[in-house]
């Protein structure tokens, strides 16, 4: 009996003590906050980098879509820890390309240089080695549908309102990026990237020399002011005490060199008709000198426009290249040409060499670049969503 009321008064208290346990609480359902972002493919293009993007995922007003451009790539930030950007001009760009509905174009391809340490963002130049990377990115977007064994691609540029052909390698019905071509500035090789490029005079001036004439005085030193390819002032190195094969060190540590570069850019600017380019990466500057091997045609220091270009822009070199082929010009005293109106310029630059072959027509004192072609290199590095 003593037993039996042992036992129930056990059990009575396990049964009080699992009366006191709190119930079961449901756990309220957490909202996560939906992060915005876009699909970006990040490719090397040239000698540049940064991400590729389809136009349409971006909105139509300007303000919003740069300010979402200068989230990606970390901007203004000198380390640009908060983004994609690399810290140095070459990897500090964005393309933007949409399917077009121009005439016999296929895609429509707007550039944009992001400032580093402000917040700018610059769609006024133009970009050829970014550019090619528009043809393979449209491809692998599908804007464009691959053939066999390459496929063309018509691209209307919007920064010039010019168009560009480029030619990829497709053998297999997709974008192949391995290959044997090599290009200065780039290690290792890849696939051939045609670019051949068309009204290339007056993108931004309407001129190829909007000044009028071939050579003008800036701050007492010889320019000589065009717009083909892109808008530059072209001056003898030698002019400033250099022999022409200065590095980009050199110029870091030489500010006042670089503070009268600027100022004779700033000039040029206003002279060329492009009005005020303090927040402008245009016109740029190519300090030029001989060749140091004779089997090329002339050396350029490009300069994009504050910092120097580790290789050298391809819309540069069309401009470096129609200026040593104008008798008179800057360019033409310290570089050689065989006068032909169509003519491979090789351009020596702090990387090696970039060719571009230049067809010239002369009509009366008109001259125009009726086609400008190079061959680039593009590697595809990554794909995803990039946050904003």
């Amino acid at each position: 009996m003593k037993h039996s009321i042992l036992i129930i008064s056990v059990l009575c208290a396990i049964t009080a003590c699992k009366t006191t346990y709190p119930t079961v609480q449901t756990i309220p359902k957490i909202t996560h906050i939906v992060e915005k972002s876009i699909p970006c493919l990040y490719m090397r293009a040239g000698t540049s980098k940064g991400p590729f993007l389809d136009m349409r995922d971006l909105p139509t007003d300007v303000t919003l879509r740069n300010n979402i451009l200068l989230k990606i790539m970390g901007s203004p930030d000198p380390h640009q820890i908060d983004g994609l950007g690399g810290t140095v001009t070459v990897t500090s760009k964005v393309v933007m390309v949409q399917p077009s509905k121009r005439k016999g174009i296929d895609v429509d391809y707007l550039f944009a240089q992001i400032e580093i340490d402000k917040p700018l963002v610059d769609t006024t130049p133009p970009c050829g080695n970014m550019m090619a990377g528009v043809a393979p990115f449209a491809i692998e977007r599908g804007m464009v549908k691959a053939t066999i064994p390459e496929t063309r691609v018509m691209v209307y540029n919007i920064n010039t309102h010019s168009i560009i052909e480029e030619i990829v390698q497709t053998p297999k019905g997709y974008v192949e990026y391995d290959g044997t071509m090599a290009i200065s500035g780039v290690p290792g090789t890849a696939a051939p990237v045609v670019l051949n490029l068309f009204d290339q005079v007056g993108g931004k001036t309407g001129k190829l020399l909007p000044t009028g004439k071939i050579r003008d005085t800036i701050q007492g030193v010889s320019v000589s002011m065009l717009d083909a390819g892109i808008p530059m002032v072209l001056m003898k190195a030698s002019d400033f005490g250099l022999i022409g094969n200065e590095n980009v060190e050199f110029f870091q540590k030489s500010k006042d060199l670089m503070a009268k570069l600027e100022k004779i850019r700033l000039e040029a600017g206003q002279k060329m008709g492009l009005g005020d380019v303090s927040n402008s990466v245009l016109p740029k500057i190519g300090l030029l000198s001989k060749a140091k091997n004779s089997s090329n045609n002339i050396q350029s220091l490009y300069f994009t426009p504050r910092t120097l270009h580790p290789a050298h822009a391809v819309t540069g070199a069309i401009c470096v290249g129609t200026a040593l082929k104008i008798k008179g010009s800057v360019a033409s005293e310290v570089g050689t040409t065989n006068g032909a109106p169509s003519e491979v310029i090789i351009i020596e630059h702090p990387s090696g060499v970039i060719e571009v072959k230049l067809e010239m027509e002369t009509n009366g004192d008109k001259i125009n670049v009726k086609r400008a072609g190079t061959i680039r290199t593009v590697r595809k590095i990554m794909e995803g969503n990039v946050f904003h």
